[in-house]
Protein backbone atom coordinates (compact mmCIF):
# COMPACT_ATOMS: atom_id res chain seq x y z
CA UNK A 1 0.00 0.00 0.00
CA UNK A 2 3.04 2.43 0.80
CA UNK A 3 4.25 1.77 -2.63
CA UNK A 4 1.24 2.73 -4.20
CA UNK A 5 1.19 5.92 -2.85
CA UNK A 6 4.61 6.43 -3.33
CA UNK A 7 4.16 6.22 -6.46
CA UNK A 8 1.60 8.56 -6.79
CA UNK A 9 3.26 11.29 -5.22
CA UNK A 10 6.28 10.53 -7.34
CA UNK A 11 3.83 10.83 -10.27
CA UNK A 12 3.07 14.22 -8.54
CA UNK A 13 6.81 15.58 -7.89
CA UNK A 14 7.59 14.54 -11.60
CA UNK A 15 5.32 16.82 -13.11
CA UNK A 16 7.22 20.17 -14.01
CA UNK A 17 4.65 23.04 -13.29
CA UNK A 18 4.00 24.34 -9.82
CA UNK A 19 1.71 21.92 -8.07
CA UNK A 20 -1.47 23.73 -6.63
CA UNK A 21 -4.15 21.40 -4.75
CA UNK A 22 -6.93 24.20 -4.45
CA UNK A 23 -10.67 22.40 -4.53
CA UNK A 24 -12.13 23.52 -7.56
CA UNK A 25 -15.60 24.20 -6.34
CA UNK A 26 -16.52 25.76 -2.61
CA UNK A 27 -17.68 23.14 -0.66
CA UNK A 28 -20.96 24.99 1.15
CA UNK A 29 -22.32 26.26 -2.51
CA UNK A 30 -20.62 24.81 -5.24
CA UNK A 31 -19.07 28.11 -6.99
CA UNK A 32 -16.18 27.39 -8.85
CA UNK A 33 -13.24 28.84 -6.98
CA UNK A 34 -10.24 26.74 -8.19
CA UNK A 35 -9.74 29.05 -10.93
CA UNK A 36 -9.32 32.42 -8.84
CA UNK A 37 -6.43 31.02 -6.83
CA UNK A 38 -3.79 31.83 -8.54
CA UNK A 39 -4.36 35.56 -9.13
CA UNK A 40 -5.88 35.84 -5.20
CA UNK A 41 -1.70 34.21 -3.90
CA UNK A 42 -0.21 36.20 -6.54
CA UNK A 43 -1.92 39.92 -5.42
CA UNK A 44 -2.06 38.70 -1.53
CA UNK A 45 1.74 38.57 -2.09
CA UNK A 46 2.31 41.28 -3.67
CA UNK A 47 0.95 43.18 -0.50
CA UNK A 48 -2.66 43.93 -1.71
CA UNK A 49 -5.69 43.58 0.99
CA UNK A 50 -7.32 40.48 0.53
CA UNK A 51 -10.81 41.60 1.15
CA UNK A 52 -10.31 44.20 -1.98
CA UNK A 53 -8.95 41.20 -3.79
CA UNK A 54 -11.68 39.06 -3.36
CA UNK A 55 -13.34 41.60 -4.30
CA UNK A 56 -12.24 42.48 -6.89
CA UNK A 57 -12.20 38.60 -8.46
CA UNK A 58 -16.19 38.40 -7.48
CA UNK A 59 -15.87 36.40 -4.56
CA UNK A 60 -18.91 37.71 -2.79
CA UNK A 61 -20.23 34.50 -0.56
CA UNK A 62 -18.07 34.69 2.61
CA UNK A 63 -18.40 30.77 2.42
CA UNK A 64 -15.91 31.02 -1.52
CA UNK A 65 -14.14 33.78 0.67
CA UNK A 66 -13.18 31.04 3.60
CA UNK A 67 -12.15 28.67 1.28
CA UNK A 68 -9.66 31.21 -0.70
CA UNK A 69 -8.27 32.63 2.63
CA UNK A 70 -7.91 29.34 4.96
CA UNK A 71 -6.57 27.45 2.14
CA UNK A 72 -2.79 26.20 2.91
CA UNK A 73 -0.33 24.66 -0.17
CA UNK A 74 0.60 21.32 1.45
CA UNK A 75 1.94 19.42 -1.50
CA UNK A 76 5.83 21.05 -0.47
CA UNK A 77 5.34 19.24 2.71
CA UNK A 78 3.90 15.98 1.47
CA UNK A 79 6.97 15.84 -1.19
CA UNK A 80 9.66 16.53 1.73
CA UNK A 81 8.38 12.96 3.19
CA UNK A 82 8.37 11.20 -0.34
CA UNK A 83 11.81 12.40 -0.90
CA UNK A 84 13.09 11.45 2.50
CA UNK A 85 11.28 7.95 1.94
CA UNK A 86 12.97 7.50 -1.26
CA UNK A 87 16.82 8.07 0.27
CA UNK A 88 15.57 5.60 2.79
CA UNK A 89 14.84 3.03 0.03
CA UNK A 90 18.25 3.66 -1.93
CA UNK A 91 20.05 3.28 1.04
Amino acid sequence: MLNVRLQAIQTFASVEVDMIIIPVRCFTCGSLIGDKWEDFAMRIKQGEDAGNVLDSLGVKRYCCRRMLLSHVEVIDEILKFYEEAKKRETH
